[in-house]
């Protein structure tokens, strides 16, 4: 009995400030968690998802066309409130007007099961009657089924960290866009000299188009144009390098490879596709250069992950997704300047998720100042 008093005692000093500021964070009259937080708990639960891979359902209930603003609309989050279960998370997703509902470990298939079972109780007589028809109802699965064979798994009601990000961020967003203009000006000036010798020595080396436009995944999953300078042979075959990359995904090595048991691994530093010209842009990192132009068309940063081919996204994992989402690529980042083609596909997804989280102005600049001396040193590439 003593033995059960310690541990319900250590058990209330651990949890009651957690009780209390839960309790502090909802409405007294409602019972739901307010805007802020509650939106704070769909982002934690998409990354404990991410994490575990246990699906969740986002339930929202626009109230807007049913319900007069409070006390109306307070009076109709409480019935809907008294459908759902204890554990299931509930507040304000946008307060007064979008009433969301979390069910943890739930997956997408009992979306149907779920709507039938809320409008017919929306419905009752007991509840809100006719003006059940003005309430709109939607449901958002992470992951969602819809996602896989190399689909942009982005339903942005699940994103609504990203809204507040950038209105906390704006202004340091502003900079880093006007640094992103100024910076690919300074760059197509002071690399002139190459933006015209680059394309004589291609054309007298090889056949083919000087630049080499490619389909990349930008930030928030949209497609874009992706410019290089051509350093392989015009028309040569995409597969070789599909199988290597998703290889690369599934069994986590470094990009320099290594043979299997059968002698089957394509190696990019062996690269047969690469003509001799292409080996030397590719080292210096010269091949890079037309990028600038996408950096002035707001398809790139300066700064940010590398922009990942359509087929790579066919092995990704959910937490691999938040590379591509969360934040627009780059010409140059963390990836090019600590690790290169030294590191393995997860890895350079870490380090791009390191950046995101830790992301400013001033580690932009440290980025592209130790960018010059990545290019010289050539360490890494291929």
């Amino acid at each position: 009995m003593i033995d059960l008093l310690k541990s319900t005692g250590r058990f209330l000093r651990k949890n009651v400030f957690h009780f209390r500021c839960s309790d502090f964070l909802r409405e007294n009259e409602t019972g739901l968690y307010v805007e802020d937080y509650f939106q704070e708990m769909v982002y934690l639960e998409r990354r404990r998802s991410e994490r575990t891979g246990r699906p969740f359902l986002l339930m929202l209930l626009d109230l807007g066309g049913a319900f007069a603003p409070p006390p109306d609309a307070a009076a109709a989050a409480r019935k809907i409130c008294a459908m759902t279960r204890e554990v299931d998370i509930k507040g304000w997703y946008r307060h007064n007007h979008v009433l969301g509902v979390i069910f943890t470990e739930t997956p997408e298939s009992a979306a149907d099961e779920l709507r039938a079972k809320v409008l017919s109780s929306l419905s009752a007589q007991d509840a809100l009657g006719s003006r059940a028809e003005g309430v709109k109802l939607s449901f958002h699965a992470f992951p969602s089924a819809s996602g896989g064979g190399g689909a942009i798994p982005v339903d942005f009601n699940l994103y609504p960290d990203l809204k507040r990000r950038d209105e906390v961020k704006k202004r340091p967003l502003s900079v880093k866009r006007a640094v992103d203009v100024a910076g690919s000006l300074f760059g197509i000036l002071l690399f002139s000299p190459f933006f015209v010798a680059v394309p004589v020595i291609i054309k007298l080396t090889s056949r083919g188009p000087v630049l080499y436009r490619q389909k990349r995944i930008g930030e928030f999953g949209r497609e874009f144009t992706f410019l290089k300078f051509r350093s392989m042979h015009d028309g040569a075959d995409d597969k070789p390098h599909s199988e290597y990359v998703k290889r690369l995904i599934r069994e986590d090595k470094a990009y320099s490879g290594a043979l299997d048991r059968d002698g089957q691994v394509f190696k990019i530093k062996n690269d047969p596709r690469i003509t001799p010209i292409g080996k030397f842009l590719r080292k210096t990192s010269l091949d890079e250069l037309p990028q600038f132009f996408n950096v002035l068309r707001g398809d790139m940063s300066l700064v940010g992950p590398r922009p990942p081919i359509p087929y790579e996204l066919e092995d990704y994992g959910l937490w691999h997704w938040r590379r591509v989402i969360e934040a627009k690529p780059g010409v140059t980042g963390l990836w090019q300047v600590m690790g290169r083609s030294m590191t393995s596909y997860n890895d350079m997804v870490r380090l791009d998720l390191r950046y995101i989280e830790g992301w400013s102005i001033w580690l932009d600049i440290k980025i592209i100042l130790l960018t010059p001396f990545s290019m010289l040193s050539s360490r890494g590439a291929y």
